[in-house]
């Protein structure tokens, strides 16, 4: 019997291959404080309306399992180039790859010319914009199926929804072709609000939607000030995951000990004991496992590089690297010592993504989203992710959300108008152009 030992840092690589989720099937009306319908939405004094194409998702897509099998490679590539560019930042680190390339594939998909071009190499997007937006649809209602009849962490049952909306300025022309995509391939609807008018209330109204889709693990995933005179449109992808181990490790098992942190510093924690049969390989530098939970249907897949060789490992982790320690697995009993954990991440993407090679896309004037816009210059602002992960003696509890934020600085700015001194009106006939009445105010206190 091999032991692990997890008293040093050590990688949460997947949770099924890169956090396995599903994305909500649901009407675009079912997101929260729906307004009254398309033709109330000039009304920006409504809470929100839903602007949803007439297109209904496609739930059972016909897709060639190279397709899927070329996306999944691709997904998986990504999550490893994103690590390679935050790792060297020191501490803790969670992310969700696959929010990520949710959010963004929906951003492709009003993307053209060099910016597409930039964006698929970037997101290792290796399918075309036929072929990619289905194969997404394909993978969300596979992992739909997940977890039927099994546990959750908290005693309650398994939870795996990802869902998807779009956050659009009242009055924007976005085309018709980018909102089908959307709406036939992630179930996203477009929910208007008034950015330049009312910041607060749009940042209010997404990040209300981003707490309940995640049960209140991410908060304040789109600050206010992140909204500009400029923004138009805010894509948001969100994850809830919620699964108990196969087999939980007994509480009573529990006790404090030393983790060595990567610094060499020791410190006291609470460290969960068991011995669990699981997938395990060991090779050069490395012990790893694939912790499952409970339906067996995901894990979570943990690796625990050599002590001191923490720098070394992370600089040679790539997605073949990943699959070559998955192939190596084989059942074992396994002697496990693991840490209780919970914390949060908060990653800003716009940097990682310029330097990762679509630099092109943040740019504006340059910029080539004339599939959200014809007729404008959109470009994307920012992409924000925030995450949290809890691991116990029960299972696992997980979350994330994306949000690419989209501006154009050739829509209509805000203007602004205080009537403090003398000014002339008129009353006309719009429909005729006819002035009824001419006047003047010269003292608004006169009578």
């Amino acid at each position: 019997m091999r032991t692990l030992r997890t008293f040093a840092p050590f990688f949460l690589l997947s949770l099924a291959a890169t956090l396995g989720c599903k994305t909500s099937t649901t009407d675009p009306g079912d997101d929260p404080t729906p307004g009254p319908g398309a033709e109330a939405c000039a009304d920006v004094a409504a809470p929100v309306c839903v602007v949803a194409s007439d297109k209904q998702r496609i739930s059972s897509p016909d897709v060639p399992a190279e397709d899927t099998a070329a996306l999944v490679s691709g997904n998986t590539a990504f999550a490893l180039d994103v690590y390679q560019h935050i790792r060297e930042k020191p501490g803790n680190v969670f992310y969700s790859p696959y929010s990520i390339s949710t959010a963004l594939a929906m951003t492709w998909a009003g993307a053209k010319g060099e910016t597409e071009t930039a964006m698929a190499g970037t997101m290792h997007f290796d399918l075309g914009q036929d072929k990619l937006h289905p194969a997404f649809n394909w993978l969300d209602h596979e992992l739909d199926s997940r977890g039927q009849g099994a546990d959750g962490a908290d005693g309650g049952g398994f939870r795996l929804n990802v869902v998807n909306a779009l956050w659009g300025q009242h009055g924007y022309a976005f085309e018709a072709p980018f909102l089908d995509t959307l709406g036939l391939h992630y179930g996203a609807g477009m929910n208007v609000v008034d950015f330049v008018g009312a910041p607060q209330d749009a940042a209010d109204l997404i990040n209300g939607w981003v707490s309940d889709k995640t049960e209140g693990k991410i908060e304040e995933l789109v600050p206010v000030e992140a909204i500009t005179p400029e923004t138009v449109l805010i894509l948001t992808n969100a994850i809830y995951f919620n699964a108990a181990w196969r087999i939980p490790f007994e509480t009573s098992a529990t006790e404090d000990g030393q983790f060595v942190t990567a610094d060499d510093t020791e410190v006291t924690v609470p460290l969960m004991h068991a011995s669990l049969e699981m997938l395990y390989a060991e090779g050069d530098g490395y012990k790893a496992v694939a912790m499952p939970y409970d339906g067996s249907e995901l894990s979570m897949v943990i690796v625990l590089p050599e002590a001191g060789t923490l720098d070394a490992f992370e600089a040679s982790l790539d997605a073949a690297k990943v699959d070559g320690i998955v192939d190596a697995m084989s059942e074992h009993l396994v002697d496990t010592t693991m840490p209780k954990f919970k914390f949060e991440y908060t990653l800003g993407l716009k940097d990682t993504l310029k330097a990762m090679g679509m630099e092109v896309a943040f740019k504006s004037g340059e910029a080539d989203f004339t599939g959200i816009n014809a007729g404008g210059k959109p470009f994307i602002q920012d992409v924000l992710h925030k995450a949290f992960v809890g691991v116990n003696e029960a299972g696992t509890e997980a979350a994330a959300a994306t949000a690419v934020i989209v501006g154009d600085e050739s829509a209509p700015q805000p203007a602004s108008l205080e009537l403090v001194n003398p000014f002339l009106f008129f009353i006309r006939d719009n429909a005729t152009g006819s002035i009824l009445f001419v006047g003047r105010v010269a003292d608004p206190s006169a009578s």
